[in-house]
């Protein structure tokens, strides 16, 4: 059975970055089973599994503009060190703005500090090695809500 749409994939995964960083696997994990054709994975990565079937391997380039989007530098922005109140702040350091968004430090200046609120890897290219461990229809239920249910399917 091929990958197609409304078709339930479970893959297992490593993601790297163009130095070959390690930035997420599924190795050690349960594959990821989702739902194909219902927007639930980057569409690079969709299109590169399309018509696959069990048993294959594949290596995916998937260029920003069909991962996490380009970086937008309008999402970067400066605030003041005493909004810190007084932490210590790094580059890398995460935060969750109150409206639930993650933002990256990315300069600590002396009396500025630089939050990009863009995707971690918004503008990176991805390279994926991907294993199809399984291929099935998916249940009406599962059509119904675009997602998988049970083992492996997250839930929200």
């Amino acid at each position: 059975m091929q990958i197609a749409k409304h078709k339930v994939a479970s893959i297992h995964y490593t993601l790297k970055d163009n130095e070959g960083k390690i930035l997420d696997t599924s190795d050690g994990r349960e594959p990821l089973t989702y739902i194909h054709g219902a927007g639930n994975l980057i569409p690079g990565m969709e299109e590169g599994l399309e018509g696959k079937t069990k048993g294959d391997k594949i290596n995916l380039k998937v260029a920003p503009e069909k991962g996490y989007g380009i970086k937008n530098e309008a999402l970067l922005q400066k605030v003041p060190r005493e909004s810190f109140g007084g932490q210590p702040v790094n580059v890398g350091m995460q935060f969750q703005t109150h409206r639930g968004e993650v933002v990256t430090v990315t300069h600590v200046g002396l009396d500025q500090i630089t939050l990009d609120a863009n995707h971690p890897l918004a503008g990176v290219e991805l390279n994926f090695a991907v294993e199809v461990i399984d291929v099935r229809n998916a249940t009406d239920d599962e059509l119904a809500h675009g997602h998988v249910h049970g083992p492996g399917g997250h839930h929200h």
